[in-house]
């Protein structure tokens, strides 16, 4: 008589069931919605466009926290070796300095977050902060000689950072914090020209929602008969642009006031840190028809095809 296959059990993994669980917490949500106010209060001016790393084209956020960690992770390998206490309370310090700033950037995205993320967020904030806590606790027992003790709140602080990098991880790669959300774009419409629709269905400076190959596209028709066409899923966090107010060549997201030139879709004002892909426009027997703008070969190859079918018609956008 054979033996009956055992079934393999499938089970969702334990730490993911507890961040989903974090997700759905709902207890904290009047907290969270007075610090973000209060974050967006900051009188930070231009530089709540540099925190967020609009001019470096993704968050600077991760960016910011590799000196703390890297900090704290060089001194508890020094830790583990005799004589180099110097060396690992000097790192120490160099981590807690840089923490400021980079919890500071940390906070100016936050503030733009949808609600699920935004308690993940600030679960890894806290976790953070308390590692500051551990870490400054290690390096005053230090100074003041009790160097067992404060390798040992160096190595609770070293923990505390590695839970606040999962949370962190979750947020950027599970929730797409941080991620550019009109990336697919380019990948997704066809090349060519897509018919969108006949001019009078575009009132003149009006945001208008169209669909191009399932892709939702944002069609704005000027005073002057040009017209723009961009991406309508904002870049931050996929938001609307469709619902969003168009002034002075731009249009502002509705969600959380990112501005986006029509012409090309370069991000003019932050939270967005990546534009938002553009589209050639022309009017063809009283039509709108749109193409994705690309560019390198591709644009070179479309252009070669195109130049006859322009000259022909005479009329672009």
């Amino acid at each position: 008589m054979s033996a009956k296959p055992r079934r393999r059990r499938t089970q969702q993994n334990r730490v993911l069931w507890l961040l989903d669980r974090l997700e759905r917490a709902s207890p904290a949500d009047p907290v969270i919605d007075a610090l973000q106010a209060r974050v967006r209060s900051l009188p930070l001016g231009r530089g709540r466009d540099l925190l967020h790393g609009r001019w470096l084209g993704h968050p600077l956020h991760p960016l910011m926290v590799q000196v703390p960690i890297g900090s704290w992770l060089s001194a508890a390998v020094l830790d583990t070796r005799p004589g180099r206490s110097r060396e690992a309370n000097l790192l120490i310090g160099v981590g807690l300095a840089a923490a400021a700033p980079a919890g500071l950037a940390g906070a100016v995205d936050w503030a733009d977050l949808h609600r699920e993320q935004a308690r993940v967020g600030l679960v890894h904030a806290m976790t953070n902060w308390a590692a500051v806590g551990l870490y400054a606790t290690s390096l005053a027992c230090r100074l003041k000689g009790r160097t067992a003790a404060g390798r040992a709140y160096g190595f609770l602080g070293l923990a505390a950072v590695g839970i606040g990098g999962l949370l962190g991880g979750h947020l950027a790669y599970r929730q797409a914090s941080g991620a550019n959300h009109a990336e697919e774009v380019p990948h997704v419409i066809r090349q060519g020209w897509h018919r969108v629709g006949a001019v009078a269905e575009f009132p003149v400076g009006r945001p208008v929602r169209r669909l191009v190959d399932d892709v939702p596209v944002l069609v704005v028709r000027e005073s002057g008969g040009t017209v723009h066409a961009l991406a309508e899923r904002c870049s931050h966090l996929a938001g609307p642009l469709s619902e969003g107010t168009v002034a002075d060549g731009c249009v502002q997201c509705p969600w959380h006031g990112s501005v986006f030139r029509l012409s090309d879709g370069w991000n003019v004002r932050g939270p967005a840190t990546a534009p938002q892909p553009a589209f050639d426009t022309r009017i063809l027997d009283g039509h709108v028809e749109v193409r994705l703008r690309r560019y390198g070969r591709e644009a070179d190859g479309e252009r070669s095809g195109a130049g006859t079918e322009r000259a022909a018609h005479g009329h672009t956008g």
